[in-house]
C-alpha cells in the first residue's frame, strides 16, 4: 500500500511538472523529455517558480525559451537565481544576451558578481532604436555596392548581416534582416528571371600534382611534420582544453574562494605557458602505449608553445632500478623529444610530507591501523579511527615517520569518498626500504593519489594528461589541492592505446622473459619500446601511428600491422638498398665477360639517384636465392629454370642454365649458366637479386608472438597467454649471404633487402658477423590483415 501510494504522488509531482513546462511553451512530448533529466527538470523548475513569483502564472513563450535555455546551459547552478532576476526583470530579452550571460558567469565563478560589469558585457540596458540599424545596414550595403551591382541577388547576402550585427551587437537578428532585404530590394528591385537562376559553379582548376606527404622528421632532437602540424595530427580531445589559468572553465572543476588568487600567482609564474608531464613509474620498460602518452604530452605542449616535464613517479621503492630510469630517458629522447626538466616524485618528499601534516592540521586526514586486506575493494568497513584527534592522528604519523610502526601496521588517510566509490584513500604507507635517491631518509612513503596531483601543483602543470582508467580519481585530485589551499591543475583523461596479438602488462612480461620464450625487454617480438627500436622500428613510425591513432576518449585497440605500414612508409625513404640472399645456390658463369672482377654500381635509392650509388662486385661466381632457381617450371613461374632465362639486377646481364649440377641425394648444389648482354640478349620475364663475394651474416626473422588477437582473454585463450605462444615467431637464418655494402653498418643501422624486406643490424653483432632483425617485410602479408 505503501509502495503504490509513494507511486501516485510521484506521478501526481511528474504531472504537475508537465504542465509547469507547457505552460512556458514547451510541447508536452519536450516537458516528458525534460523530466527524464531529473537535474535538468529541477534547475528549470526552480527558473519558472522564481519567474512566476515576478511576473504572474502566465509566462510569455520567449521567456520559457530563455529559462529552459539558461537551465539547459548553465555550468553552475548557484547562479540560476541570479540569470532568472535579469529574464524575468525583462532585461535579458534575447538568446544573444543569454549567451553572452552565461559566458560572463562562467568566466567569473566567484560571488559576488559584480552587476554592473555584468550588465555592460550582457547589453542590459542598451536600446537599439530602428533608425541605429538602418544606418548601420545603409552603411554596409554602400561599402558592398559595387559587388551588389555585379552580382545581384547572387551576392552572399550573408555577409551584409554578418558586418550589420557585429556593428550593432545587440540589435534584434530578425530586425536587421528585415531592413537588409529591404535596401537591397530598394537597390536592385525586384528579381529577373536571371536572378533566379542558380549561380553557375566556378569550374575547379586542377592542382598540380604533388608528392605524397612525407612522413614527420626527427630534426635537432624535435619532432616535425612538412604539411601538418601535431597538434594537427592530435586530434581529438585536444581541442577543447583549457587555456592557462582558465582552469575554472572546465566542467567538473571545483571553485574556491581562493581559486582565482592562486590562478593569478600561477600566471604570474608560468606566464601563461603550457606545461604537460610525462610520469612514468621507474619499474619497468616503456611500451606502445607509453608511446602514444609521449607524443601527447609533449606535443601538446610543443604545439601550443609549452614545455613538457619528464616526472618519474619513483614513490614504490621496492620495484625501482636504475636501469629503468635510465631507459625511460633514452626512450623519450629516441622518440625525439627534450624534457624541459627531468625531475622526481622523491624531489618533493619533505613538502609533500609538510603538506600532510597541514591534511592532518585541517582534519582531512587521519592514521589508521586497518590492514591492507581489511580496506581492499569498493566497500570496505569503515575505519574505526576516522574520527580520531587531530592530535592524536599528528603523534602517531610522526611515530609512522620515526619506524614505530611495521609495514602495514599504520597507514595516513584521507578524508573522501571518490568517483569509483572508493572511501578514503590511503596518503602514506609504512616502507622500510631504502629509496634509491633518498637512501634510508625515510621508513615511509606517499601513494600515487597523494602524491601526483600535488607534483603537478608544485611544477604549476596545466594539463595533466593521463589515460582513461585515471578517471575514477579526478575527484581526489581536485579535492587534495583544494583542501591545502593550493593551485590545482585540471586532469584531462584520454584513452589508452592497445595492440592486438601482444601484452604489455609488465608481470606477463617478466612471466615471458623467466619461462624463456623471449630472451629479454627488448626482445623484437615484444611491442615494449626498446624491443621495437631493437627490431628496426624508426620513432618517426611510430610517432606517426600515435598520430594516426589520434587522442580521444575511447579506447583504441590496433592491429600491428598498421604499426608495420608506418614503418613501411619512413624506411622506404631513410633506408638505403643493399642486396642480401637467406638460402644462398651457387652460380658460376662460365662466359663471365671480364678477366677480372667488375663493380657495379647499384643506387641507395633507386626512385631517387640523387642520393647517391654503392660499388658491389660482380664475379663469375655469384649466389642466388634457393627459392629462385626451378628444374620444372610451373605456369605463371618467371624466374630463372632451364630454357628460362632472368635477369641479374643492376649488372646489365642476362644468365641461361646450361648445368645442374646435384649432390648424391639429388639436391642442387650449383648452377653452371653463360651470360648476355641485355641489350642483345631477349628480355627476361624477371630480374632476381643475387651476391658476390659477400659477407656472412645472420638474419633473424620474426613473426607474431601469440596465435590469437587476444590472447590474455580466457575465452580466447581458455589456456593463459603462455599457452597462445607462437612456435614459429622467431626463425633464425644463420648463414645468409649480404653485399659488401654493409662492410661499415653499426647497430640499429637499417637497409632494404631488395626483394626481401626492411632490415636493421642488432646489437649482438661483433666483429666477421653482422646479425640483422627483419622489421617488417617489403609489403603486408594479406594473411596478417
Amino acid at each position: 500500500m505503501a509502495a503504490a501510494a509513494a507511486g501516485s504522488v510521484a506521478a501526481e509531482e511528474a504531472e504537475e511538472a508537465v504542465r509547469l513546462f507547457t505552460a512556458i511553451g514547451l510541447s508536452e512530448a519536450k516537458a516528458r523529455e525534460t523530466l527524464r533529466n531529473a537535474a535538468l527538470s529541477a534547475l528549470l523548475r526552480r527558473a519558472v517558480l522564481q519567474a512566476q513569483s515576478a511576473l504572474g502564472p502566465a509566462l510569455d513563450k520567449a521567456t520559457g525559451t530563455l529559462l529552459y535555455n539558461a537551465a539547459a546551459r548553465l555550468r553552475d547552478p548557484k547562479h540560476l537565481g541570479f540569470l532568472v532576476g535579469y529574464i524575468a526583470r525583462r532585461e535579458i530579452l534575447t538568446d544573444l544576451q543569454l549567451s553572452a550571460a552565461l559566458e560572463y558567469v562562467r568566466s567569473h565563478p566567484l560571488e559576488p558578481l559584480d552587476a554592473v560589469d555584468f550588465e555592460q558585457a550582457c547589453g542590459v540596458g542598451v536600446c537599439i532604436t530602428p533608425e541605429q540599424i538602418e544606418e548601420a545596414v545603409e552603411a554596409v550595403i554602400s561599402e558592398h555596392q559595387a559587388e551588389l551591382l555585379a552580382e545581384r541577388y547572387h551576392f552572399n547576402m550573408g555577409v551584409l548581416m554578418g558586418e550589420a550585427r557585429s556593428r550593432l551587437r545587440w540589435a534584434d537578428g530578425k530586425t536587421v534582416k528585415n531592413e537588409v532585404d529591404l535596401q537591397v530590394l530598394h537597390l536592385l528591385g525586384p528579381k529577373t528571371e536571371a536572378d533566379l537562376e542558380k549561380k553557375p559553379k566556378a569550374a575547379k582548376a586542377r592542382p598540380a600534382p604533388v608528392e605524397k606527404q612525407k612522413a614527420p622528421v626527427v630534426e635537432n632532437g624535435e619532432v616535425g611534420t612538412e604539411t601538418r602540424s601535431l597538434l594537427e595530427q592530435l586530434r581529438g580531445e585536444a581541442l577543447k582544453f583549457h587555456k592557462p589559468g582558465e582552469n575554472y572553465k572546465t566542467e567538473g572543476y571545483v571553485v574556491t574562494p581562493n581559486t582565482m588568487a592562486l590562478l593569478k600567482q600561477h600566471l604570474a609564474i608560468t606566464g601563461g605557458q603550457v606545461r604537460t608531464r610525462f610520469p612514468p613509474e621507474p619499474n619497468g620498460i616503456l611500451h606502445i602505449g607509453h608511446a602514444k602518452a609521449i607524443n601527447f604530452n609533449f606535443g601538446y605542449a610543443k604545439a601550443n608553445g609549452g614545455v613538457c616535464f619528464l616526472r618519474y613517479d619513483d614513490t614504490n621503492p621496492e620495484k625501482e632500478e636504475e636501469k629503468y630510469f635510465t631507459a625511460i630517458r633514452d626512450m623519450v629522447e629516441w622518440l625525439g623529444y627534450q624534457p624541459y626538466a627531468v625531475t622526481h616524485a622523491s624531489d618533493y618528499f619533505d613538502q609533500l610530507y609538510t603538506w600532510a601534516l597541514e591534511l592532518i592540521r585541517r582534519g582531512q586526514a587521519y592514521v589508521c591501523h586497518q590492514k591492507v586486506e581489511e580496506i581492499k575493494g569498493h566497500n570496505p568497513p569503515p575505519s574505526p579511527w576516522r574520527d580520531r584527534p587531530v592530535e592524536e592522528s599528528l603523534l602517531l604519523f610522526e611515530d609512522m615517520r620515526k619506524g614505530k610502526f611495521g609495514e602495514g601496521e599504520a597507514t595516513l588517510r584521507m578524508k573522501l569518498v571518490m568517483e569509483d566509490g572508493k572511501m578514503d584513500p590511503v596518503a602514506y604507507r609504512v616502507k622500510f626500504t631504502p629509496h634509491h635517491r633518498t637512501g634510508d631518509k625515510w621508513c615511509i612513503y606517499p601513494t600515487y593519489d597523494y602524491t601526483h596531483c600535488l607534483c603537478d601543483s608544485i611544477e604549476h602543470i596545466t594539463h595533466s594528461l593521463c589515460t582513461k582508467e585515471f578517471q575514477a580519481r579526478r575527484s581526489s585530485y581536485f579535492w587534495l589541492c583544494n583542501a591545502l589551499d593550493v593551485y590545482c591543475p585540471v586532469q584531462w583523461e584520454y584513452g589508452r592505446l592497445n595492440l592486438l596479438y601482444t601484452v604489455v602488462s609488465k608481470r606477463k612480461i617478466i612471466r615471458l622473459v623467466e619461462t624463456g620464450a623471449v630472451r629479454d625487454w627488448d626482445d623484437p617480438r615484444l611491442f615494449t619500446l626498446t624491443a621495437l627500436r631493437r627490431r628496426g622500428f624508426p620513432p618517426e613510425a611510430i610517432n606517426n601511428f600515435c598520430a594516426r591513432v589520434g587522442v580521444t576518449v575511447a579506447q583504441a585497440t590496433m592491429e600491428p600491422h598498421l604499426l608495420e605500414a608506418c614503418a613501411r612508409e619512413v624506411l622506404n625513404e631513410q633506408a638505403p638498398r643493399a642486396m642480401a640472399v637467406l638460402e644462398p645456390l651457387k652460380v658460376t658463369i662460365t662466359n663471365f665477360p671480364a678477366p677480372k672482377t667488375l663493380e657495379v654500381l647499384v643506387p641507395n635509392f633507386p626512385a631517387d639517384e640523387s642520393r647517391g650509388f654503392h660499388k658491389v662486385p660482380f664475379q663469375p661466381t655469384v649466389y642466388i636465392e634457393e627459392t629462385d632457381f626451378r628444374e620444372e617450371m610451373d605456369k605463371g613461374y618467371k624466374r630463372l629454370a632451364p630454357g628460362q632465362p632472368v635477369g641479374l639486377r643492376h649488372t646489365g646481364y642476362v644468365i641461361a642454365v646450361q648445368n645442374v649440377i646435384k649432390d648424391p641425394s639429388g639436391r642442387v648444389m650449383e648452377l653452371e649458366v653463360t651470360c648476355t648482354k641485355s641489350d642483345v640478349a631477349e628480355k627476361p620475364k624477371a630480374f632476381i637479386h643475387w651476391v658476390s663475394e659477400p659477407l656472412a651474416c645472420e638474419v633473424r626473422l620474426y613473426e607474431r608472438l601469440f596465435l590469437h588477437k587476444n590472447p590474455e582473454d580466457p575465452s580466447e585463450v581458455p589456456g593463459g597467454f603462455l599457452s597462445d605462444l607462437n612456435p614459429d615467431s622467431l626463425r633464425v637464418v644463420p648463414n645468409a649471404l649480404v653485399d659488401s655494402s654493409v662492410l661499415s653498418a653499426r647497430p640499429f643501422d637499417k637497409f632494404q633487402f631488395e626483394r626481401l624486406g626492411y632490415f636493421s643490424v642488432d646489437p649482438d653483432s661483433k666483429e666477421g658477423k653482422v646479425v640483422f632483425n627483419r622489421t617488417v617485410t617489403l609489403k603486408e602479408d594479406p594473411g596478417k590483415a
